[in-house]
C-alpha cells in the first residue's frame, strides 16, 4: 500500500473518481445491498419502540444516533482497512463501491428532470407526483409555479446533501467519514420531524445542521461562481443569498437556495414558511433545467475543490 502521501492521495483520488464515474454511468445499486436502505430498516426498527416522553425521547435518539452513525463508520471502516490489506486494486475499487453509496449526482438530475418534463408536457398532476422523490411537502395545492419553485429549492439545497456534504467528508475522513455523514443526513430525514417523535429525532436534527454548516455555505459559494461561469448575475445571486439566507428553519438551506434565487432571479416560495427572492418573477419549467445545469456545474467545481481538500490532508498527515 502507499508508502508517500503522494501514493495515498493517487489511490484515494481514484477512488472518487471512480465512485463519481460509477454514479453517472450505472444506477443505483440493488436496495437488498444498499447501505443507505439497510440503515433505513434499522431506524425504523428503533422508532417502533421509541419513547414520546421529552428525557427519554432525547436519551433514546442518541443513542441511535450513536448506534447508527458507530456501525455505518466502523463497519465501513473495518471493510476499507480489508481491502487496503489485498492491495491497491481492491482498496480502490471496493472504495469506489462502497463511497458510490454515499452520494448520488444523477439520482438528484433525474428526479429534477422528471418533474421537469411533466411540467413542460402540461401534465401538472405528474409534477406533482414526482416532487415526492424531491421534497417531502404536500403538493396537492400547489400551481405550476410553485411545483417549479420546489424542485429548484430540493436542487439547490441538495447540492449540498446530496454530493458536496459527501464528497468532503471522504477528503477529510475517508469512506468512512463519507458513510457516517450520509448515516446522519439518513437520521435526520426519517427522525428529525416534529409531531409525536419530536425529542427522538432532535439529536440527528441538530447533528445533521451542525455537519452541513461547512459545506451547505461551500456549495452556496460554489453555485455562485457557477453563476458567473455561466454569465449569470453574480451580484444579485450574492445580494439575495445574503438577504434571505435566515428565512428558512434549517441554518444551512437558506445559503443554497437563496444564491440559486438570486442567479436565476425567481421567487422560492413555501406557502406558510418562507419566500426568498421576494420581489423577483415566479419560476418557470425552464428554470428547473437551468438550476439543474448550475448544480452540474456545483459538481464539477465541487469535485475540484474536493481533490484540493485531499491533497492537503494528504500533505499534512501523511
Amino acid at each position: 500500500m502507499p508508502s508517500s502521501w503522494y501514493d495515498a492521495f493517487v489511490l484515494n483520488a481514484l477512488v472518487i473518481l471512480l465512485a463519481v464515474a460509477l454514479d453517472l454511468l450505472l444506477p443505483e445499486p440493488p436496495a437488498i445491498v444498499h447501505p443507505v436502505v439497510w440503515m433505513g430498516k434499522a431506524i425504523s426498527a428503533f422508532e417502533r419502540v421509541a419513547p414520546t416522553g421529552r428525557v427519554a425521547g432525547l436519551f433514546f435518539g442518541c443513542v441511535v444516533v450513536i448506534v447508527i452513525v458507530g456501525l455505518s463508520g466502523g463497519i465501513s471502516w473495518l471493510a476499507m482497512a480489508a481491502l487496503s490489506a489485498v492491495g491497491p486494486a481492491a482498496y480502490v475499487i471496493g472504495g469506489a463501491v462502497i463511497l458510490r453509496t454515499s452520494f448520488t449526482v444523477r439520482g438528484l438530475m433525474s428526479a429534477a428532470d422528471r418533474t421537469r418534463t411533466a411540467l413542460e408536457g402540461g401534465h401538472l398532476d405528474e409534477g406533482k407526483e414526482s416532487l415526492k422523490s424531491l421534497v417531502s411537502r404536500d403538493a396537492e395545492d400547489l400551481s405550476a409555479s410553485l411545483v417549479a419553485a420546489a424542485a429548484i429549492e430540493s436542487v439547490a439545497e441538495n447540492t449540498t446533501d446530496s454530493f458536496i456534504a459527501p464528497w468532503l467528508a471522504f477528503a477529510v475522513f475517508g469512506v468512512p467519514g463519507a458513510v457516517a455523514f450520509r448515516a446522519i443526513n439518513t437520521l435526520d430525514s426519517m427522525m428529525g420531524t416534529r409531531g409525536r417523535y419530536e425529542y427522538f429525532g432532535k439529536t440527528a436534527a441538530r447533528l445533521d445542521d451542525a455537519v452541513n454548516l461547512i459545506p451547505a455555505r461551500l456549495s452556496a459559494l460554489l453555485l455562485l461562481v457557477s453563476g458567473g461561469f455561466s454569465r449569470l448575475p453574480l451580484a444579485r445571486g450574492w445580494r439575495t443569498m445574503m438577504r434571505d439566507r435566515h428565512l428558512t428553519a434549517s441554518p444551512n438551506a437558506g445559503w443554497t437556495m437563496g444564491a440559486m434565487a438570486g442567479l436565476l432571479g425567481v421567487r422560492l416560495e413555501k406557502p406558510g414558511h418562507y419566500c426568498l427572492g421576494e420581489g423577483l418573477r415566479e419560476p418557470e419549467t425552464e428554470d428547473i433545467g437551468k438550476s439543474m445545469a448550475m448544480a452540474k456545474q456545483t459538481a464539477a467545481l465541487g469535485m475540484v475543490a474536493m481533490l484540493i481538500v485531499l491533497a492537503a490532508r494528504h500533505v499534512i498527515f501523511g
